[in-house]
């Protein structure tokens, strides 16, 4: 992998990874772009203990370009977008419209292809393994910012998910703070250690590949399952089988075969709500035509400078709000005023689902 550091107009940092040692990245960024100015700030919840971001600089964020107006592809035919060169592999850039920015955190735009109407199921294999390069670069860049606290690598996918440029992207938040989700599974962990003597992740992931009804696949280096007790309709989480705190740690074998699992995870995800012989609607044969499955794909890692740290397993967890063709999973009263999920599909149909539409 090679990596080149450069910056766009305004002095944003961008960030191209590339396959091959001998590319050359000179392209400058010329657009007439106005100094960056964001309004970021963080606030503590005293009730609930969590923190919020307030950035209304974000409610002039590009929304819904057309395709040959997208920030995202390459410079090319005489309009400039975010990415100066006329192609790439993969760009790591600072958000123009960041949630977090400055002591708030920081926030970053992962793009994994120019190929504007690719997915990241698309991809290649040695694409996806430049995707996971990139990924722990950043880890490690960030976790070297003062003030960093915690990493967040993840990728929206699909307009019912909020996703307001379509071009296939992830992002990568560092925040000043471990967050709620990571602090309330530190806790689960550290009550767990302490009543039973063993490590909470692996006893989970012990109970999955032990009772193996909710796992979708197994490899020699990673296990993807349905939780027990899932909040998704569709939920799969995804663990290296030696336990490490984030992707940095991940060894070579891991490494290897984490491409060939998650694109096939990914490709299972998009045949969900297929009808047999291919035709979209799934089993019940409806919402023919709609659009591939909508998913959240979001790492957890184990915050910085955190003496526990080790006990932290990361893994990643993928889900999409669809429920059956044509269905969306709204977080209505239960799930949003008092955080209590209601599930509509058993975690063991969901396993048994993905395992059915296993790519070819």
């Amino acid at each position: 992998m090679k990596k080149t550091s450069t910056r766009l107009a305004d002095g944003r940092e961008l960030v191209y990874y590339d396959a091959r040692d001998d590319v050359v990245r000179d392209a400058v960024d010329r657009r007439p772009l106005d100094p960056i100015s964001t309004t970021s700030e963080i606030r503590r919840d005293p009730l609930l203990s969590d923190f919020v971001a307030i950035a209304s600089h974000r409610q002039g964020r590009t929304y819904h370009p057309p395709a040959d107006e997208c920030p995202l592809c390459p410079s090319r035919d005489g309009r400039r977008s975010e990415i100066p060169d006329e192609d790439y592999d993969v760009v790591v850039f600072e958000n123009r419209f960041p949630s977090l920015a400055g002591d708030a955190g920081r926030c970053e735009v992962v793009c994994f292809t120019p190929d504007h109407d690719a997915s990241f199921a698309d991809l290649t294999e040695d694409r996806a393994a430049l995707v996971l390069e990139a990924w722990t670069d950043r880890t490690a860049e960030l976790a070297e910012v003062p003030g960093v606290r915690q990493v967040f690598c993840f990728e929206n996918r699909g307009a019912e998910i909020g996703v307001t440029l379509g071009h296939p992207h992830g992002q990568i938040y560092a925040y000043p703070f471990t967050t709620p989700r990571t602090a309330l599974m530190q806790r689960s962990a550290a009550a767990h250690r302490a009543a039973t003597g063993r490590n909470l992740f692996d006893d989970v992931v012990g109970r999955e590949r032990a009772e193996a009804e909710r796992v979708v696949l197994e490899t020699g280096e990673w296990v993807a399952f349905v939780p027990y007790a899932a909040h998704w309709p569709y939920e799969v989480h995804l663990y290296p089988k030696r336990r490490v705190p984030d992707l940095r740690a991940l060894d070579d074998a891991a490494r290897t075969e984490f491409p060939r699992v998650y694109l096939e995870l990914l490709r299972r995800f998009d045949r969900i709500f297929e009808a047999p012989g291919g035709v979209p609607g799934g089993p019940e044969k409806e919402g023919r035509g709609e659009s591939p499955t909508p998913y959240i794909a979001a790492w957890h890692q184990a915050p910085f400078g955190d003496p526990e740290r080790d006990e932290f397993a990361l893994h990643l967890e993928l889900f999409t709000i669809r429920r059956t063709s044509g269905k969306l999973k709204f977080l209505a009263g239960s799930e949003s005023g008092m955080s209590v999920f209601i599930n509509d599909v058993p975690p063991e149909a969901a396993a048994r689902r993905l395992r059915e539409v296993a790519t070819k």
